[in-house]
């Protein structure tokens, strides 16, 4: 794999300048809280370290997976199950121990509380005895051990203290810390799980408090931070008393396109389906050619990331042949030129009296995204195409335009999984990864052989060939069914005197990817 790379706060929050405590206790300020709370079911801990629970597997820097709560595990030769052993000392947070009846709760949970975690292809799970249990899927799923490596185990719901609803807002795990208290909106407050099986974490109490970027970056400057998310575009406007950690990423932004005409159909919470500009293909080509993402990558990141022409870049189930040198304005018109999009005396193209004009929606609160829309809407102005960047809350996203806008969007993933919820068809329309309602039957087959392969290196040929085989795929040869754009580099903001060990390479931003070496943090001064 190649490795590339806010003052204001409530005055309910815990005392920040606490000399007494600046050995045993941080204070972060590096992303928001989960809207159904820290709760596994329903996808806490997928995209980063789960912090209250422990998983199975965990994984390695190289993406590997390594030991977790089993110490062993076998997939049996038809692939159809996994045999896993657990360690008999873990306990939950309450001294109680942690056993296969959890472990199997927890994934039949999963698989019907219809969260993140992807547990389709799971048949059941099943207690062997204490410490051995078994999934039996219904169909050999390469990617399902990445559900080994990021389910949470949430104790079983037929013992004392087991799972009830409203867990998510009074965790029960057997992770490295356990939840004090949490005042939504404004803070967490976590200390260390004494019952831990693993080495105790250096700090004895965090303190999560949930600010937007400028008002992190105001708590920073006045003292009040151990640890920050920066912004890109604030990167360099550091506190001189503190370091900057650049931690590489796979985590993207793009534009996704709606791929169907617009019918006046709508999905089934009533948004509208389909763009009359974003169905034309030339387009959407048109578009990629004329994004220079070195030059976005310059002004909307302050040079803290690199382009982005897919949506897993560097890693083995992308191809590494999807970027463009340089962006080619001669050959996006002409492509424009032979679909039919001539300009006329206002600037625009026009087909069959359709400006080619669309909305590029961007949430609104997210400063990066708001950069890039602007940035990219006059790369593409001189085409002849006009992308309006519109700022949207999400839930008016949700509504109104998740189906019918271009959406400046974010993934990237440590799995695959990832580019199969984005592009294959039986995912369009639900949820945030195939809204623009993509559909390519030979595309499916590849990313279903991918999934039904032997191993990796037989997977990664098919989700590779998914991109593009030659004759089709999503990507930009093919179907051009997004214009990616850049790959973050996550920046943060750290006290001089803490020493966050060897990073791995971070995911999406959800869940506080940094925290997922969080055993290794140290506190270096005295």
């Amino acid at each position: 794999m190649r490795r590339t790379i806010l003052l204001g706060l409530a005055a309910t929050c815990v005392a920040f300048s606490t000399p007494a405590f600046s050995k045993e206790q941080l204070v972060l300020a590096i992303g928001g809280e989960p809207e159904q709370g820290f709760d596994p079911l329903l996808g806490w801990g997928q995209y980063g370290s789960p912090l209250f629970q422990s998983t199975l597997l965990t994984r390695g820097r190289d993406l590997t997976p390594e030991a977790g709560l089993a110490t062993t595990w076998t997939l049996s030769e038809d692939r159809l199950t996994w045999i896993l052993t657990l360690r008999d000392d873990a306990r939950f947070s309450d001294g109680t121990p942690l056993t296969a009846k959890d472990v199997a709760y927890t994934f039949n949970a999963a698989k019907q509380a219809g969260g993140r975690a992807d547990l389709s292809a799971l048949n059941k799970a099943r207690a062997i005895d204490n410490t051995t249990v078994e999934l039996s899927l219904n169909a050999p799923r390469i990617t399902f051990i990445d559900q080994l490596m990021t389910l949470g185990i949430v104790p079983d719901a037929n013992r004392e203290n087991g799972y009830r609803e409203g867990y998510g807002r009074q965790p029960l795990g057997s992770g490295p810390y356990r939840l004090v208290e949490w005042q939504e909106g404004e803070q967490l407050i976590v200390e260390r799980n004494p019952y831990f099986h693993g080495p105790l974490p250096a700090f004895e109490r965090l303190v999560f408090v949930f600010t937007g970027e400028e008002s992190t970056l105001s708590a920073a400057h006045a003292g009040q931070l151990d640890l920050a998310a920066v912004p890109p575009a604030l990167a360099t406007n550091l506190p001189s008393d503190m370091q900057r950690i650049v931690m590489e990423s796979v985590d993207n932004r793009g534009i996704l396109f709606p791929m169907q005409p617009a019918t006046g159909e709508q999905s089934a919470s009533g948004a509208p389906i389909g763009n009359d500009v974003t169905a034309d293909s030339a387009i959407r080509r048109a578009v990629n050619l004329a994004l220079d993402r070195n030059t976005l990558v310059d002004v909307a990141l302050n040079g803290f990331g690199r382009p982005a022409f897919g949506p897993a870049d560097g890693l083995p189930w992308s191809l590494d042949d999807e970027a463009f040198t340089a962006p080619d304005i001669d050959r996006a018109s002409a492509l424009l030129d032979a679909a039919g999009w001539e300009r006329r005396a206002d600037g625009l193209r026009y087909k069959n009296d359709q400006p080619a004009r669309f909305r590029l929606t961007y949430p609104a609160s997210d400063t990066t995204r708001q950069l890039l829309a602007q940035v990219s809407a006059e790369m593409v102005r001189p085409l002849g195409i006009e992308m309006q960047p519109t700022g949207r809350h999400w839930d008016e996203i949700q509504r109104e335009a998740l189906h019918q806008d271009a959406i400046v969007f974010g993934f990237g993933s440590h799995s695959p999984q990832e580019v199969y919820y984005l592009f294959h068809s039986q995912h369009a329309g639900f949820g945030f990864y195939n809204s623009g309602y993509y559909s390519n039957a030979t595309v499916d087959s590849h990313l279903e052989a991918a999934q039904a392969a032997a191993g990796a290196e037989e997977a990664n040929r098919h989700w590779q060939a998914a991109q593009w085989d030659g004759n089709t795929g999503y990507g930009f040869r093919g179907d051009t069914s997004w214009a990616w754009m850049v790959n973050l580099a996550h920046v943060y903001a750290a006290n001089t005197c803490l020493d966050l060990g060897e990073l791995g390479i971070a995911p999406h931003g959800h869940g506080w990817p940094i925290t997922a070496n969080l055993l290794e943090w140290r506190w270096t001064c005295d």
